[in-house]
């Protein structure tokens, strides 16, 4: 009599256990976020980050190794979060500036970038966690700082100072090209840090459209060398 093989699992639980693993590792990563973002990362131990996600430590350690991997993870999803939000655009300015671009063009697509880019930021101004974990790295450079410069800050500045100075005509120099660019990113993060605060004085308002308006006021006068 022949010996029946033994069944494969069903491929339902592996699915399920699976989908069950992901949302374990997020809901440990969005803890530690909050946690990173509120106290820094010398401050927060791997215990506190377990306990607070509901996790013992053995899954915290099997999902992210140490405290370090998962300082690290939370800046990678960080990087993820940009990446998503800006995605409509971003193919756009990857196949343009291949090209030389007349002011006018360069302009429109810093206009096109900052609009985005505001959206997005304010369509997750409730959102705290991953804006203090950013501030503290540029604060105080620790253990994510290389990551989000690589993958975020820098691109971001060179594409912005490329643009800039195609805007002018080519009459600013990279240096200033790239003040201007951190200026302007700047600009819109200190806005968003305040806007607790320009909210309870000023009260509700459309935000987006006028920050967007101010942004495109800046841009225009790149056409008059600023």
């Amino acid at each position: 009599m022949t010996k029946a093989k033994p069944s494969a699992p069903p491929l339902r639980a592996a699915v399920d256990g699976y989908r069950k693993g992901e949302e374990t590792r997020a809901r440990i990563l969005n803890v530690a976020l909050t946690e990173f973002g509120n106290s820094g990362f010398s401050s927060v131990t791997t215990r506190q980050i377990a306990k607070k996600a509901g996790v013992n430590l053995p899954a915290l350690t099997y999902y992210f190794g140490n405290k370090r991997g998962l300082y690290l993870a939370c800046a990678h999803a960080i990087v993820a979060r940009y990446r998503d939000g800006l995605a409509p655009v971003a193919e756009v300015y990857s196949a343009t500036l291949r090209a030389p671009l007349v002011p006018d063009e360069a302009r429109t697509l810093l206009k096109r970038l900052f609009a985005e880019l505001a959206r997005f930021l304010l369509s997750t101004a409730g959102n705290q966690n991953p804006a203090l974990f950013v501030q503290r790295e540029i604060a105080s450079p620790g253990p994510a700082f290389e990551i989000l410069y690589a993958e975020l800050w820098r691109p971001g500045i060179e594409l912005v100072t490329n643009l800039i100075i195609q805007a002018s005509n080519g009459l600013l120099s990279e240096k200033e090209a790239q003040v201007r660019a951190v200026l302007m990113i700047s600009s819109l993060t200190g806005f968003l840090s305040g806007l607790p605060v320009i909210a309870r004085t000023a009260g509700k308002a459309d935000y987006s459209g006028l920050v967007i308006a101010a942004l495109d006021g800046q841009i225009e006068a790149l056409e008059r060398r600023g």
